[in-house]
């Protein structure tokens, strides 16, 4: 399946990740951030973010209570934050311009778990995990797994993030 691993050290480190992940994105991609309170799916999509604006003083609120913010991406396509933390029920993202964050823009979904069975299919699953024993706590380990159209794109990743 593709999967990736990278184990990186302190929040720098997972933003030039989400750095190299901002630079493989396009149109129509989905970013499912996957993890426990506090695991960095936020700060992973704060990085993201301000990469694809090209600014890296973007003001990036966590979308916990709005559950949804659009950026405007420095190549015309816009980013949608979502933070399905608090949805109520599966079918309700729906209600909050999905349909068109799939077609038109590049999409992050913090808290996808609830989106149940209507989560889409092809989508690249990123898994945040503190590191057991990390005497910082800022360690994290972050599992890329590709699935639909994003198993041809991880090579792509990669390339990205070794630079």
């Amino acid at each position: 399946m593709n999967t990736r691993v990278y184990d990186v050290g302190d929040v720098s480190a997972t933003g030039r990740l989400a750095a190299a992940l901002a630079a493989g994105a396009r149109a129509g991609d989905l970013l499912a951030l996957w993890g426990d309170l506090g695991s960095g799916k936020t700060a992973l999509a704060r990085a993201f973010i301000r990469a694809r604006t090209g600014d890296p003083d973007e003001e990036v609120p966590s979308p916990t209570f709005t559950l949804l913010q659009v950026y405007d991406g420095a190549d015309g396509v816009p980013v949608f934050h979502y933070d399905l933390y608090r949805l109520e029920r599966p079918g309700d993202v729906w209600e909050l311009d999905l349909e068109n964050a799939l077609s038109a823009g590049v999409t992050l979904i913090e808290w996808p778990e609830r989106m149940g069975p209507t989560l889409p299919a092809d989508r690249l699953d990123v898994r945040l995990d503190a590191v057991a024993g990390d005497p910082t706590g800022t360690a994290r380990r972050l599992t890329l797994t590709p699935h639909g159209a994003w198993t041809e794109r991880m090579q792509e990743i990669d390339d990205h993030a070794a630079r």
